[in-house]
Protein backbone atom coordinates (compact mmCIF):
# COMPACT_ATOMS: atom_id res chain seq x y z
CA UNK A 1 0.00 0.00 0.00
CA UNK A 2 0.93 3.53 -0.68
CA UNK A 3 2.24 5.33 1.80
CA UNK A 4 0.79 9.13 1.79
CA UNK A 5 2.88 11.94 1.09
CA UNK A 6 1.89 13.34 4.97
CA UNK A 7 2.67 10.39 6.49
CA UNK A 8 5.66 9.32 4.54
CA UNK A 9 6.99 13.13 5.79
CA UNK A 10 5.32 11.91 9.43
CA UNK A 11 7.78 8.56 9.57
CA UNK A 12 10.78 10.76 8.09
CA UNK A 13 10.76 13.02 10.58
CA UNK A 14 10.61 10.40 13.00
CA UNK A 15 13.65 8.81 11.66
CA UNK A 16 15.39 11.30 12.32
CA UNK A 17 14.81 11.65 15.92
CA UNK A 18 15.57 7.69 16.05
CA UNK A 19 18.39 7.89 14.58
CA UNK A 20 19.43 10.90 17.03
CA UNK A 21 18.45 9.14 20.42
CA UNK A 22 20.13 5.84 19.13
CA UNK A 23 23.19 7.94 19.04
CA UNK A 24 23.85 7.04 15.51
CA UNK A 25 23.91 11.09 14.50
CA UNK A 26 24.36 14.39 16.51
CA UNK A 27 24.68 17.64 15.45
CA UNK A 28 25.66 16.12 12.15
CA UNK A 29 24.27 13.40 9.72
CA UNK A 30 20.94 13.05 7.64
CA UNK A 31 18.33 10.96 6.86
CA UNK A 32 16.30 10.96 3.60
CA UNK A 33 13.29 8.75 2.17
CA UNK A 34 11.83 8.55 -1.74
CA UNK A 35 8.85 10.95 -2.72
CA UNK A 36 6.15 8.45 -2.15
CA UNK A 37 4.24 9.68 -5.37
CA UNK A 38 7.23 11.00 -7.63
CA UNK A 39 10.24 8.41 -7.88
CA UNK A 40 12.41 10.33 -9.06
CA UNK A 41 12.67 13.24 -5.76
CA UNK A 42 13.41 12.31 -2.19
CA UNK A 43 12.56 14.12 0.80
CA UNK A 44 15.03 15.56 3.10
CA UNK A 45 15.22 17.95 6.27
CA UNK A 46 16.89 21.25 5.80
CA UNK A 47 19.89 21.67 7.26
CA UNK A 48 19.89 21.21 10.96
CA UNK A 49 20.39 18.82 13.61
CA UNK A 50 18.60 15.90 13.40
CA UNK A 51 16.97 15.94 16.45
CA UNK A 52 15.43 18.74 15.94
CA UNK A 53 13.65 18.42 12.99
CA UNK A 54 10.03 19.10 12.25
CA UNK A 55 7.58 18.65 9.51
CA UNK A 56 7.40 22.41 8.55
CA UNK A 57 11.70 21.46 7.66
CA UNK A 58 11.15 18.83 4.92
CA UNK A 59 11.97 19.74 1.61
CA UNK A 60 11.59 18.21 -1.45
CA UNK A 61 14.28 17.94 -3.53
CA UNK A 62 14.54 16.68 -7.42
CA UNK A 63 16.93 13.61 -9.09
CA UNK A 64 19.75 16.09 -9.21
CA UNK A 65 19.64 17.08 -5.28
CA UNK A 66 17.90 20.60 -6.08
CA UNK A 67 15.72 21.58 -3.68
CA UNK A 68 12.11 22.38 -5.25
CA UNK A 69 10.26 24.20 -1.77
CA UNK A 70 13.46 25.22 0.12
CA UNK A 71 11.84 28.72 0.48
CA UNK A 72 15.32 29.80 1.80
CA UNK A 73 15.86 27.13 4.28
CA UNK A 74 19.23 26.09 4.31
CA UNK A 75 19.81 23.00 2.60
CA UNK A 76 22.30 19.99 3.14
CA UNK A 77 25.53 20.40 0.93
CA UNK A 78 25.89 16.80 1.03
CA UNK A 79 22.91 15.96 -0.06
CA UNK A 80 24.09 14.61 -3.50
CA UNK A 81 24.78 11.33 -1.27
CA UNK A 82 21.35 11.14 -1.86
CA UNK A 83 20.69 11.97 -5.04
CA UNK A 84 23.26 9.77 -6.65
CA UNK A 85 22.23 7.03 -4.37
CA UNK A 86 18.58 6.96 -5.51
CA UNK A 87 19.35 7.94 -8.70
CA UNK A 88 21.85 4.20 -9.06
CA UNK A 89 19.62 2.39 -6.80
CA UNK A 90 15.80 1.99 -7.72
CA UNK A 91 15.57 -0.80 -4.78
CA UNK A 92 16.77 1.82 -2.30
CA UNK A 93 13.95 3.90 -0.99
CA UNK A 94 15.70 5.53 2.21
CA UNK A 95 19.07 6.68 2.89
CA UNK A 96 20.77 7.52 6.62
CA UNK A 97 24.46 9.46 6.22
CA UNK A 98 25.93 9.47 9.64
CA UNK A 99 29.37 9.80 11.53
CA UNK A 100 28.74 7.49 14.09
CA UNK A 101 32.00 7.37 16.31
CA UNK A 102 32.30 3.62 16.57
CA UNK A 103 31.67 2.93 12.82
CA UNK A 104 34.83 5.66 11.87
CA UNK A 105 37.44 3.23 13.37
CA UNK A 106 36.51 0.74 10.24
CA UNK A 107 36.90 3.55 7.80
CA UNK A 108 40.47 4.27 8.67
CA UNK A 109 41.96 0.55 9.29
CA UNK A 110 42.34 -2.16 7.54
CA UNK A 111 40.47 -4.10 9.64
CA UNK A 112 37.40 -5.02 7.81
CA UNK A 113 33.96 -4.38 9.69
CA UNK A 114 32.06 -8.02 9.55
CA UNK A 115 28.91 -9.09 10.46
CA UNK A 116 29.11 -10.17 14.10
CA UNK A 117 25.68 -11.27 15.05
CA UNK A 118 22.40 -11.72 13.95
CA UNK A 119 21.12 -8.81 13.77
CA UNK A 120 24.02 -6.78 11.75
CA UNK A 121 24.29 -9.57 8.98
CA UNK A 122 23.29 -7.82 6.13
CA UNK A 123 27.19 -6.22 6.64
CA UNK A 124 28.29 -9.01 4.88
CA UNK A 125 28.68 -6.86 1.62
CA UNK A 126 29.99 -3.84 3.38
CA UNK A 127 31.53 -1.42 0.66
CA UNK A 128 34.55 1.53 1.09
CA UNK A 129 34.34 4.52 -0.52
CA UNK A 130 38.26 6.42 -0.94
CA UNK A 131 37.53 10.02 -1.70
CA UNK A 132 41.60 10.45 -3.21
CA UNK A 133 41.07 7.80 -5.66
CA UNK A 134 39.26 10.29 -8.16
CA UNK A 135 39.46 13.73 -6.09
CA UNK A 136 42.83 13.63 -4.65
CA UNK A 137 44.25 14.42 -1.15
CA UNK A 138 42.96 17.85 -0.67
CA UNK A 139 39.24 17.88 -0.46
CA UNK A 140 37.73 18.24 2.54
CA UNK A 141 35.86 14.96 2.30
CA UNK A 142 32.55 16.11 2.31
CA UNK A 143 30.13 14.37 -0.79
CA UNK A 144 29.62 18.16 -1.66
CA UNK A 145 28.82 17.66 -5.39
CA UNK A 146 27.45 15.42 -8.02
CA UNK A 147 30.32 14.16 -9.62
CA UNK A 148 30.77 13.27 -6.03
CA UNK A 149 28.09 11.71 -5.21
CA UNK A 150 27.95 9.54 -8.24
CA UNK A 151 31.17 8.24 -7.14
CA UNK A 152 30.15 7.13 -3.78
CA UNK A 153 27.11 5.74 -5.22
CA UNK A 154 29.78 3.47 -7.48
CA UNK A 155 31.17 2.33 -4.58
CA UNK A 156 27.93 1.53 -2.81
CA UNK A 157 27.28 -0.63 -5.76
CA UNK A 158 24.57 -3.19 -4.50
CA UNK A 159 26.05 -3.22 -0.98
CA UNK A 160 23.19 -2.48 2.32
CA UNK A 161 26.64 0.16 3.52
CA UNK A 162 29.35 2.40 2.33
CA UNK A 163 31.97 3.22 4.79
CA UNK A 164 33.61 6.61 3.61
CA UNK A 165 37.22 6.61 4.88
CA UNK A 166 37.85 9.32 7.47
CA UNK A 167 34.28 10.40 7.29
CA UNK A 168 31.23 8.11 8.16
CA UNK A 169 29.12 5.66 6.79
CA UNK A 170 26.38 5.96 4.12
CA UNK A 171 23.06 3.09 5.11
CA UNK A 172 20.50 2.38 2.67
CA UNK A 173 17.15 0.34 3.07
CA UNK A 174 14.08 -0.56 1.21
CA UNK A 175 11.93 1.80 3.60
CA UNK A 176 12.86 3.73 6.21
CA UNK A 177 12.29 1.31 9.12
CA UNK A 178 14.71 -0.74 7.41
CA UNK A 179 17.97 2.08 6.53
CA UNK A 180 17.19 2.95 10.11
CA UNK A 181 17.67 -0.34 11.65
CA UNK A 182 20.84 -1.03 9.60
CA UNK A 183 22.32 2.33 10.80
CA UNK A 184 21.49 1.69 14.20
CA UNK A 185 22.83 -2.18 14.50
CA UNK A 186 26.40 -0.89 11.95
CA UNK A 187 26.79 0.93 15.15
CA UNK A 188 26.20 -1.71 17.69
CA UNK A 189 27.52 -4.39 15.50
CA UNK A 190 30.72 -1.87 15.25
CA UNK A 191 31.17 -1.90 19.21
CA UNK A 192 30.44 -5.61 19.50
CA UNK A 193 33.68 -6.53 16.89
CA UNK A 194 35.72 -3.96 18.50
CA UNK A 195 35.18 -5.65 21.98
CA UNK A 196 35.99 -8.80 20.13
CA UNK A 197 38.68 -7.56 18.95
CA UNK A 198 40.06 -6.71 22.56
CA UNK A 199 39.61 -9.78 23.67
CA UNK A 200 42.16 -11.50 21.92
CA UNK A 201 42.00 -15.29 20.41
CA UNK A 202 39.87 -15.88 16.88
CA UNK A 203 36.46 -14.16 15.92
CA UNK A 204 33.54 -16.38 14.62
CA UNK A 205 31.90 -13.87 12.54
CA UNK A 206 28.79 -15.02 10.38
CA UNK A 207 28.92 -17.09 7.15
CA UNK A 208 27.90 -16.04 4.11
CA UNK A 209 24.92 -17.95 3.97
CA UNK A 210 23.95 -17.18 7.89
CA UNK A 211 24.29 -13.10 6.93
CA UNK A 212 21.60 -14.23 4.09
CA UNK A 213 19.06 -15.97 6.02
CA UNK A 214 19.44 -13.49 9.13
CA UNK A 215 19.00 -10.77 6.54
CA UNK A 216 15.92 -12.33 5.10
CA UNK A 217 14.41 -12.99 8.65
CA UNK A 218 15.45 -9.35 9.76
CA UNK A 219 13.58 -7.80 7.24
CA UNK A 220 9.94 -8.65 8.36
CA UNK A 221 10.62 -7.92 11.81
CA UNK A 222 12.09 -3.86 11.10
CA UNK A 223 8.91 -2.71 12.95
CA UNK A 224 9.08 -3.98 15.96
CA UNK A 225 12.65 -2.35 16.66
CA UNK A 226 10.68 1.09 15.35
CA UNK A 227 7.87 1.35 17.49
CA UNK A 228 10.11 1.09 20.38
CA UNK A 229 13.00 3.79 19.80
CA UNK A 230 10.28 6.20 18.14
CA UNK A 231 8.63 5.88 21.72
CA UNK A 232 11.84 6.53 23.22
CA UNK A 233 13.06 9.19 21.37
CA UNK A 234 9.24 10.76 22.13
CA UNK A 235 9.91 10.46 25.24
CA UNK A 236 12.89 11.70 25.74
CA UNK A 237 11.71 14.90 23.56
CA UNK A 238 9.12 15.17 26.02
CA UNK A 239 11.24 15.36 28.84
CA UNK A 240 13.24 18.57 27.48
Amino acid sequence: MTTSLSETIKQLVTANHIVADQGVVDGFGHVSVRHPERSDRFLLSRSMAPSRVGPEDIIEHDENGAPLDAGGRAVYVERFIHAETYRSRPDVMAVVHSHSPSVIPFSISSVKLRPCYHMASFLNDTARFEIRERFGRDTDLLISDPDKGRYLARALGNASVVLLRGHGSVTVGRDLPEAVFRAVYLELNARIQTNAVALGGKIEFLTDEEAHAGTEANAAQTARPWALWSEQAQARRAMR
